[in-house]
């Protein structure tokens, strides 16, 4: 910090303004304000707070973290099913077991073994968060979002379950009159139960309304929900979906600057910009008639790359991560799978693709054959495998692992003086033609114009998990991601330059979440407590800058080898017993047995 007198003012000011939610909620925030913000974020980051402990918090990985009421609460959810909704308490006080919340896993920016009271007093002085409501859910899966409608008190999920819940305790979410935990159970505080897709719901997008919002699933499709209205979904009887593509869709942004406008991602190499006003409607299936697939849909844009990234294999590209400028209104960010964030702009002109091989059609041949490449995994949808089906398809999984390793022990071994290269000449090898995007790469939109990135950010891992990505700042100036290193990566996005490196997790780095109006950043992960991160009082104790040089290469040689050694060991597991699993759904073991197969590893 330049200067720490802006920092205390912002720091000490916050827990009065929270007072007055309504003044918080609507009025403008002061230019100024912004200003000092901005400069505060440019500093150094460290934790400065823990929500959760051993004895208390959730107690599974937590998937969702998102801010409500303009800040002043915090929506909390994850593999345990349960919301619980945090607050900044101005007294100081935690709530229930307020000591193990700051305990010595969490660090001021001065002091990196907090065992003493003075210590602990400092960080809950500036920011005590505690938890208000505990919302029992009742999805039988891991919940992957969880968002407050504005205006309003009612909080939306979606879980690996397909459901869609709405829930509402009134005014008393966020609000403790004794200051412990309230728990509400389902049947006091769910209203709303959605079955409208057939695959696993995995976000929600909010909209200015508090009975309007959006949700994207591995069905491919993207539904709006009206809580003004009510249809059985058993009947059949759901809304037509705004978007439905023939792939698996697990990521969805907008900007409040243009609400009219959508990004979807999942299993695909190109993200998909849909207009609403463009946007026509399913007649056919108003009227009972199944629609056309062909012409259910208007994208007007497409966002893409020149070429894979290592280890990524052709037909397994897939987008973790979309957001969308509040500031602008116009860039967006999107996360590979296997490779870097990618900054896009909907202003851009789309560009007409080039065949980097020259005047030849013919692509060189590729000299490393990989089995994985022309062996698909079972389908998502429609009759499981088993019997000699699955037997192949596991064998087949397990030797191309085992070739791989092979591959990749002998490529590390004779390019072992060049492997901690992160220069562009190092990324193009010996197959980097088959990992050119051409013509025939293009998804089921062939004629809509492609978009290609302004900026590449790199240095993170994004392999285990499905990871999100977002911008910080008031202007955005920053772009931020978590690594499969229990990091997250900062970059200043003008440059594409990293800035800084920060523990966030013991294990992977998933969600970071900005406070709209304070420099206080939410972060989360596998672990199953929430972390805290405000600009450094001191050297940072959580930073991990001055390793990052080291940080970088590891993560480049596992990105480029495609699945790590844990991640392997996963990936055979669950392969080798997907056969027991399905046999246990068909002699009964319904949502319990197919829960085994849903695990923090595939969110």
């Amino acid at each position: 910090m330049d200067d720490a007198n802006d920092f205390d003012g912002l720091r000490l000011r916050s827990p009065s303004s929270l007072r007055t939610p309504n003044t918080l909620k609507y009025a403008p925030v002061n230019r100024i304000m912004r200003a000092r913000v901005a400069r505060a974020l440019s500093g150094r980051l460290d934790r400065v707070g823990v929500l959760g402990g051993e004895n208390w918090g959730h107690t599974g990985c937590v998937n969702a973290v998102s801010w409500a009421q303009g800040g002043e609460l915090l929506i909390t959810s994850g593999d345990d099913t349960k919301i619980r909704v945090w607050r900044m308490d101005p007294s100081g006080s935690t709530g229930a077991d307020a000591s193990s919340s700051f305990g010595p896993s969490c660090s001021s920016s001065a002091t990196a073994d907090l065992t003493g009271k003075s210590s602990n007093a400092a960080i809950q002085e500036e920011y005590p968060f505690a938890c208000q409501s505990v919302i029992s859910t009742g999805h039988t899966q891991n919940v992957f979002n969880a968002h407050m409608l504005p205006f309003s008190t009612r909080i939306a999920t979606v879980s690996g379950d397909r459901q869609v819940r709405v829930f509402d305790v009134g005014a008393g979410v966020g609000q403790s009159p004794t200051g412990s935990e309230m728990e509400y159970t389902t049947r006091e505080s769910c209203i709303r139960v959605l079955r409208c897709h057939t695959g696993r719901t995995k976000r929600i997008i909010t909209e200015d309304s508090p009975d309007l919002f959006l949700t994207v699933a591995e069905d491919g499709q993207v539904r709006q929900h009206d809580l003004r209205t009510s249809h059985s979904c058993t009947s059949g009887a759901c809304p037509a979906p705004l978007v439905k593509l023939p792939h698996e869709l697990s990521t969805i942004a907008l900007s409040p600057l243009t609400p009219y406008q959508f990004v979807v991602g999942g299993e695909s190499p190109y993200a998909h910009l849909f207009d609403r006003r463009h946007v026509g409607r399913y007649l056919q299936a108003e009227w009972g008639v199944p629609p056309d697939a062909d012409r259910a849909t208007t994208c007007v844009r497409r966002f893409g790359r020149r070429s894979r990234a290592k280890g990524e294999r052709k037909g397994y590209e897939h987008i973790t991560g979309v957001r969308m400028s509040a500031w602008n209104g116009h860039e967006v960010l999107l996360s590979y799978h296997l490779d870097g964030v990618f900054l896009y702009s909907t202003r851009d002109e789309p560009k007409i693709f080039e065949d980097k091989q020259g005047p030849h059609s013919i692509l060189t041949p590729n000299t490393k054959q990989r089995r994985l490449c022309t062996t698909k995994s079972p389908p998502s949808h429609g009759e499981p495998l088993t019997g000699p089906d699955m037997e192949m398809i596991v064998e087949d999984q397990l030797e191309s692992i085992l070739a791989d390793n092979a591959i990749s022990e002998i490529d590390d071994q004779s390019q072992e003086d060049d492997a901690d290269s992160d220069t562009e000449e190092d990324e193009e090898d010996e197959d980097e033609g088959d990992r050119l995007f051409t013509p025939e790469d293009a998804d089921s939109h062939q004629a809509v114009p492609v978009v290609y990135p302004r900026t590449r950010f790199t240095g993170h891992c994004n392999i285990e998990t499905v990871k999100d990505v977002n911008f910080l700042g008031p202007h955005d100036e920053f772009v931020t991601s978590g690594s499969d290193d229990g990091n997250f990566f900062i970059w200043r996005k003008s440059t594409g330059e990293l800035v800084d490196i920060l523990e966030g997790d013991k294990h992977v780095v998933n969600v970071i979440e900005s406070h709209p109006h304070l420099p206080l950043v939410a972060v989360s992960g596998m672990d199953t407590t929430v972390k805290l991160f405000a600009p450094a009082r001191g050297v940072p104790s959580f930073s991990r800058w001055n390793n990052a040089e080291t940080i970088k290469k590891n993560n480049a040689r596992a990105s480029k080898t495609g699945l790590g050694g844990s991640a392997e060991l996963q990936f055979a597991h669950l392969v080798l017993n997907y056969e027991q699993a399905l046999r246990g759904i068909r002699d009964g073991g319904g949502e319990q047995s197919e829960a085994q197969l849903t695990q923090c590893i595939n969110q």
